[in-house]
């Protein structure tokens, strides 16, 4: 007689433990392949409280000084208009704001330079 197979067909039937061993091990397969495929984002960080108003953390440097530079542009502007309509000593404060704004503006323009002359001369920087 011939045997048509080396081994008799296994049964659809596990044992208890073994259908356990089974489910931990595929478990623990998942969460590994999520860790390293489905990373969670980081959560962000908690705000403070105290603050009403805040910089989001994530911004660089360069596009904060160039927003402070155009803000500070804005305000020379409004001081100088408001020079404009008011006499003596509220003109000179208002000139004096502008002025200020102006010196200010000159600060944060030389801070983009720097920033700039960094990238240009570290290593591996596009040119």
């Amino acid at each position: 007689m011939v045997k048509h197979s080396p081994n008799p067909p296994q049964s659809g039937h596990k044992s208890r433990v073994q259908a356990q061993e089974e489910k931990k091990r595929e478990d623990a397969a998942t969460r590994a392949l999520d860790y390293y495929l489905n990373p969670k984002p980081a959560s962000p960080p908690e705000p403070d409280s105290t603050k009403l108003f805040i910089v989001a953390p994530h911004i660089d440097t360069e596009t904060l000084l160039a927003n402070a530079s155009e803000d500070l542009l804005s305000i020379s502007t409004i001081a100088a208009d408001l020079a404009d309509d008011v006499d003596d000593s509220r003109r000179c404060v208002a000139l004096a704001i502008s002025r200020m704004a102006d010196g200010v503006q000159l600060l944060v323009e030389r801070a983009l330079d720097h920033l700039e002359t960094r990238e240009m001369a570290a290593p591996g920087a596009e040119g």
